[in-house]
């Protein structure tokens, strides 16, 4: 039940790129967390230059004006581990499919618990 939030700066990315990204993005999530994959519920932001802010260097980490800001928010329950894999694995696909360099994949996992998610009709679906 992840849903995925992708902030970025605007003419960084193409129309083209974004559903790429998208696909990866899905493509990590049900390898590593078992997301169905109709489970899929993702919106792209792009922000204007004096919107977007970023350490360049902070944890020796090299971004460009290239970063993706990807907020995953998601049940809890998922081990360090496998939220260690999960990182590895989304820089590398992004990486190889999309050409983005790892440096620029910044990425937060937001865990909820199953009674804060209503999916539509005004139900609490996970908990019914």
């Amino acid at each position: 039940m992840p849903f995925v939030r992708v902030g970025y700066m605007e003419d960084q990315y193409t129309e083209k790129e974004l559903p790429l990204i998208s696909r990866c993005i899905m493509d990590a999530l049900i390898e590593h967390f078992q997301v169905p994959a109709k489970d899929y519920f993702q919106v792209f932001h792009a922000h204007k230059q004096s919107e977007f802010y970023y350490s360049p260097d902070y944890l020796h980490v090299p971004r460009t004006d290239k970063l993706l800001y990807i907020q995953i928010t998601l049940g809890s329950g998922r081990s360090t581990e496998q939220k260690k894999s999960f990182y590895q694995r989304l820089a590398k696909l992004l990486s190889t499919e999309c050409k983005i360099r790892p440096e620029d994949v910044f990425v937060t996992l937001v865990e909820t618990e199953l009674e804060d998610w209503s999916f539509g009709n005004g139900l609490a679906q996970m908990i019914l």
